[in-house]
């Protein structure tokens, strides 16, 4: 974690008058440094709300998302956009993610139509880096999460 991550990460909690110590992670959406710098700009105008991840594809040890947790979202260069707090977490097969989440994830014109086009482009191209074949069925980890900084 770079110096630039840590010194927003105190900022927030010094504003906040929450301890330093609290688990946090930083991370940037996507697989492009477009869509990273696209996607941390709908979350810091709160127009991103909620985002959804191939469940399958977390690695042991890796962190699921929890209710309550704390996220720096990072832009393309790694520097910090806004700080979010998931707010609900829930696994469901993809073919069966309703339109009020994609509604909720702000892309595009917020249409499932639009949803689905880029999200199948982008979990076929994410199975397909770890040697996986994507499936309509996959479960997926959908988070929704609100702006707090």
């Amino acid at each position: 974690m770079n110096d630039k991550v840590k010194d927003f990460w105190i900022k927030f909690c010094n504003e906040k008058k929450l301890p330093t110590d609290i688990k946090y992670q930083a991370w940037s959406f996507g697989n492009t440094k477009d869509m990273a710098d696209e996607l941390a700009e709908l979350v810091n105008c709160n127009i991103k709300t909620a985002t959804t991840s191939a469940f399958e594809l977390y690695e042991t040890g890796d962190d699921i998302p929890q209710v309550g947790d704390y996220n720096i979202i990072l832009n393309s260069s790694k520097e910090p956009v806004c700080i979010t707090q998931t707010k609900v977490v829930y696994i469901m097969p993809y073919n069966l993610i309703t339109p009020e989440h994609a509604w909720h994830e702000g892309e595009g014109d917020r249409s499932y139509k639009y949803w689905r086009e880029v999200h199948d482009r982008f979990f076929v191209e994410e199975y397909k880096s770890v040697g996986k074949k994507f499936y309509e069925q996959a479960p997926m980890l959908c988070e929704v999460f609100e702006k707090i900084y």
